[in-house]
């Protein structure tokens, strides 16, 4: 019972998350109960396989965090992000786009992709920029006699680009635990001078699956018009205008909403790719410039400037906490010999390092339903991650899996969680009754319809080559 105490906790800890607590206080909560457990064993006397050595790494492991010059570029991104949702680039673009692509048979399900696109470039989140995309572009195509499932796919589907196109704070955070992973493989295969794998380098091995995401979406989009097109019928330009109170050409419109994402992608995505400057560097620069572009389109004061700032922290203390929680479970789990009983694992498993690869994008894939892409970084790679890199996966390759792999479950069911929140709106416009947020996430038919749009995407990323 005793030798299998790694799996139990990992397996404690999933139950727990079940019932809602939150990831931070689950993580560091168990991991000290089970700590605890093994020392009071080991005390009375009895073999518990729990080596207390382990514990002491634990402020060292802080002390680390505390002083990680690459995670300067989460609050750094996380505050760019929040800046540019509020000064309502987003809103400007998605209307120049859905007047130069609505015409078209699923034109606005296309613009919704490329908008998605560009914000996920130029802000590395778009968690507040889908929610706004979806109280905007959900009611339009619904009006417009959009299929309901089209609709919300779409706009699921589309949140997940900011996980995968860099610059991606979900990268960010996954570089720095891969670069971990890899020294420590580097170190357990006696190589002492290890190489490094730093976060430009997964921005650019996530580059052109980002891009090739892009094109599957609009062209699911595409085909779904050509050979259903009552599912996403071509869209008046006029009434367009009209409706979304534009009196200016597509041309000025289109200029001012673009100008702005593009020139920050060129700021910041092209000055890490081209070396030019490290991504906290970089992450610097982009917050400066959407708070440029906040004070251009007169849409930041006092108020604004407080609540963006508190939005920024919230997020930030969310992911530390979680870090914390992470590094002290990762310790007792070691400390419990759960790294070699893994070890073993994949040393025994039919078909090498390919096998052992299969095997763990399964457990991530089926741990998305529970964890969100934070918490299987912090949690899952630091475990399987040097036991893969030992066995000859490449790091950039193996990375990039893990994200799209993550992009497939728990982030997927994020964004329903936010079209339904979108929900109220979209129905007053597509005159279908007046629902609630429980009436909604009650409704059958709003269910069914959400799950059938989410589910064409999701084969999208089963069947991407990386």
């Amino acid at each position: 019972m005793l030798e299998f105490m790694p799996l139990i906790l990992f397996a404690v800890i999933c139950i727990v998350l079940m019932f809602g607590f939150p990831v931070a206080f689950s993580l560091s909560g168990t991991a000290l109960v089970f700590a605890g457990l093994g020392l009071g064993l080991e005390a009375m006397g009895v073999d518990a396989n729990f080596d207390a050595g382990y514990l002491a790494a634990l402020p060292n492991r802080l002390y680390g965090i505390m002083t990680n010059t690459t995670l300067l570029a989460v609050p750094l991104f996380v505050l760019m992000g929040v800046l540019l949702e509020k000064s309502k680039v987003a809103e400007t673009l998605l209307d120049a786009m859905a007047l130069l692509f609505g015409s078209l048979r699923g034109g606005l399900g296309i613009s919704v992709t490329l908008v998605g696109m560009l914000m996920a470039a130029s802000t590395g989140i778009v968690g507040a920029t889908v929610v706004t995309m979806g109280l905007m572009s959900l009611p339009t195509m619904l009006k417009r006699n959009y299929s309901m499932s089209l609709a919300t796919g779409t706009i699921c589907a589309t949140g997940t680009l900011g996980q995968i196109i860099p610059p991606s704070i979900a990268l960010v955070l996954l570089g720095d635990v891969l670069s971990s992973a890899y020294q420590q493989a580097q170190l357990d295969m006696g190589i002492f001078s290890p190489k490094t794998v730093s976060v430009g380098d997964l921005f650019m091995g996530a580059l052109v699956p980002g891009m090739i995401l892009v094109v599957l979406y609009m062209l699911y989009i595409a085909a779904t018009a050509w050979l259903r097109p009552h599912t996403a019928p071509p869209a008046d330009r006029q009434e367009l205008m009209d409706e979304l109170g534009h009196t200016s050409g597509i041309g000025w419109l289109l200029l001012k909403g673009l100008v702005p994402p593009v020139v920050l992608i060129v700021a910041v995505l092209g000055s890490i790719l081209s070396g030019f400057a490290t991504p906290t560097e970089a992450s610097a620069v982009g917050a400066f410039g959407a708070l440029v572009l906040a004070l251009a389109y007169r849409q930041l004061d006092l108020a604004t400037l407080k609540d963006v700032l508190r939005s920024t922290t919230h997020v930030t203390t969310m992911v530390f906490m979680i870090l914390i929680g992470a590094a002290l479970f990762s310790l007792v789990f070691r400390a419990y010999g759960g790294e070699h009983m893994v070890t073993e694992l994949f040393e025994g498993m039919p078909g090498g390092v390919v096998g052992a690869t299969i095997i763990v994008m399964l457990v991530i894939f089926l741990l998305g339903f529970i964890l969100d892409f934070i918490e299987i970084t912090f949690v899952v790679v630091p475990i399987v991650g040097p036991i893969l890199l030992a066995m000859g996966l490449d790091p950039i390759w193996l990375g990039i899996m893990i994200a799209i792999n993550s992009n497939l479950i728990s982030d997927t069911a994020v964004w329903l969680c936010a079209v339904l929140s979108a929900w109220r709106c979209a129905a007053i416009s597509a005159h279908i009754g007046d629902l609630s947020w429980r009436d909604s996430f009650h409704s059958d038919s709003v269910r069914h319809a959400v799950d059938a749009g989410a589910l064409p995407w999701a084969s999208d990323l089963v069947a991407q080559p990386v």
